[in-house]
């Protein structure tokens, strides 16, 4: 069989439950069919990720009012939890810091956070605040690309200045599953490699080089072409398995319907293989690496989202901008 090298293609994801993690995973639990999973990672892990705590809260939908507040009530409580976990204390200074690029709607979770978030620090600066609000301040560094500027430059230059006692920062991620797309938060006390999901790793923002606790929170807002054609052949795998079981039952079920999603292929390799030759002989990693191998070498591996991002990006910035103001101020009324 042949066999190619994955590290020449740089397959990677930003989402630790993606990194073959699930013997790490310490803590499940679902509620309103939302799913969190809490990961310990340990000191000299194979995953060469950062040892510390991770959050991965998966949904399917934000966009109407009940499965917006659902959500919320779910990322209330896992920021609180890794608050407690990073020992941060009610009266520690925060500074949120929405990274990415405005001007590119995929990368610019960190923009429409920001616009949503209770500001207090200038009012701290002048005596007049309400001190049972936290002294929180905002920063938007934006990419080198538009200013000229590190990210890392400018924002150890601003925690020089004022001084917070943690970091929370917010941004976009890469995904290696097409499910995962808009549809996961993760959040990690372990810090963040912006860009490093896209090949573009600007450098890491941690407590090792910041000096002060760090607070990630990411959504994964793109995919690669390579990943959307090999989910599409698990989609089809299911899709056939599903029409195969059903079809006796009711020969109309499976016209126009995605019960299928929902189903594990029960396909044979002897059928996998009757279907797509070669390409059926082979697993998920080696169907990954092979699309891979296809698409890079022609420039055609493109980094792509969905069609509604423009909607989800601001519902999401929303979404973690209002949890964070009800968390990081420890108000009822927020």
């Amino acid at each position: 069989m042949h066999k190619v090298d994955l590290a020449l293609y740089n397959i990677r994801s930003d989402l630790i439950i993606e990194n073959n993690s699930l013997d790490f995973v310490k803590e499940s639990y679902t509620k309103n069919d939302i799913k969190v999973d809490y990961i310990n990672l340990p000191q000299d892990n194979d995953l060469k990720k950062e040892a510390g705590d991770y959050i991965t809260i998966s949904f399917q939908d934000i966009t109407d009012r009940t499965s917006y507040n659902n959500v919320l009530e779910v990322l209330n409580l896992e920021l609180k939890r890794i608050l407690e976990l990073t020992n941060i204390k009610k009266e520690d200074k925060c500074l949120i810091v929405g990274l990415g690029n405005s001007k590119s709607t995929p990368d610019a979770l960190g923009y429409e956070t920001l616009k949503n978030i209770i500001v207090t620090r200038h009012l701290y600066e002048i005596n007049n605040v309400d001190r049972t609000y936290r002294n929180v301040s905002i920063l938007e560094p934006n990419v080198l690309g538009n200013t000229g500027i590190e990210s890392f430059d400018v924002i150890m230059g601003v925690i020089e200045k004022i001084k917070p006692d943690f970091l929370v920062f917010i941004d976009s991620l890469s995904a290696l599953n097409i499910n995962r797309i808009q549809k996961t938060i993760q959040i990690t006390n372990t810090g963040i490699s912006p860009g490093a999901g896209i090949g573009n790793n600007r450098g890491e923002f941690s407590k090792n080089n910041l000096k002060i606790p760090v607070i990630a929170i990411g959504v994964p807002t793109v995919v690669s072409s390579s990943v959307i054609v090999a989910d599409t052949i698990n989609f089809l795998y299911q899709k056939i398995s599903y029409q195969k079981n059903n079809y006796s039952k009711d020969k109309l079920v499976f016209k126009n319907n995605i019960n299928y999603l929902h189903e594990e292929s029960k396909l044979s390799k002897k059928e996998k293989e009757d279907l797509l030759g070669i390409v059926g002989t082979l697993n998920d990693e080696e169907i990954n690496s092979l699309m891979e191998e296809v698409l890079n070498p022609i420039g055609y591996n493109l980094i792509v989202t969905t069609k509604e991002i423009d909607f989800i990006i601001e519902k999401l910035g929303n979404l973690i901008g209002t949890s964070l103001n009800k968390v990081l101020h420890d108000k009822d009324n927020l």
